[in-house]
């Protein structure tokens, strides 16, 4: 390569692409051993395996001047290159068997060294979209996730209005059953005045009936009281929202229940429904 077309093409590269190394594989470029010297050079950078590129170079002149790059063996070295090769020899109009033979014709020096070294400025400007495009994405996910977090949010509200909601459903049930239990005793005790007021003037003028008979109808009675039922070791069985469970049919496995016993409540959770 000339000193002039070196120049060029180093000057193109540093211009173009100031952070990439350049490697100079020298060699001659005219003469009767220019054409083994641009071999040996080829494939001294084949050994080596250093570079993306191999740009093979030389200034204009006379047709003889070239006749170096019209050398069949280092046609077929070109052809053998591992890695591309651009070839800009002499001026635009020249053409060289190498030319043919490199994976890129370049009409001149420096036009090879453009055409392998984008701009700088190309190589940023890229970037820049690059990561615009990026920004906008990660900006874009962002404000979707926020949205359906919002979403769900509004769906479920707070924690602490849920317990709240759940403490006044609570508290609701408990009064409910509360008054059932009331109610139900209630009749029972009338239903055990109807049945002393009903009875008893009849049990007092029979002198047959013994007195223990009335003693064990009242006994019998009052067990009839559900507290009573309570004692005995009973429980009232239900679902955390207060229907009543009375079949296995209604359970299954893993069911929350409460169970409502003589002093308090106790909460459940089915381990395997059974029948009997």
């Amino acid at each position: 390569m000339g000193a002039a077309a070196l120049h060029d093409v180093v000057t193109a590269l540093q211009r173009r692409v100031p952070h990439i190394p350049v490697i100079i594989y020298p060699a001659s470029v005219q003469g009767a051993q220019a054409a083994g010297e641009l071999r040996d050079a080829l494939l001294k950078a084949y050994q080596r395996n250093e570079v993306d590129v191999l740009l093979l170079v030389r200034g204009g002149g006379a047709m003889e001047d070239l006749w170096a790059f019209n050398d069949e063996n280092l046609a077929h070295t070109v052809v053998a290159s591992p890695v591309p090769i651009i070839c800009g020899v002499g001026h635009e109009t020249d053409f060289t068997i190498a030319d043919f033979c490199a994976d890129l014709r370049a009409p001149t020096p420096t036009a090879a060294a453009e055409l392998c070294a984008k701009p700088q400025v190309a190589w940023q400007n890229l970037l820049e979209a690059m990561a615009s495009r990026l920004d906008n994405g990660v900006s874009w996910q962002l404000q979707t996730s926020n949205q359906r977090l919002d979403i769900a949010a509004s769906r479920f509200g707070r924690p602490s209005h849920f317990i709240t909601r759940q403490q006044a459903r609570l508290a609701l049930h408990r009064q409910n059953l509360q008054h059932a239990q009331r109610t139900a005793l209630s009749l029972v005790h009338h239903r055990l005045d109807f049945l002393e007021a009903r009875f008893k003037p009849s049990v007092q003028r029979s002198t047959r009936l013994p007195n223990d008979r009335l003693d064990n109808a009242g006994i019998r009675l009052e067990l009839l009281n559900p507290a009573w039922v309570l004692k005995r070791g009973y429980a009232w069985l239900s679902t955390p929202e207060g229907q009543a469970v009375s079949s296995t049919t209604q359970t299954y496995t893993g069911q929350a229940l409460r169970a409502r016993l003589m002093d308090g409540e106790v909460d459940l959770t089915v381990a395997s429904p059974r029948l009997s």
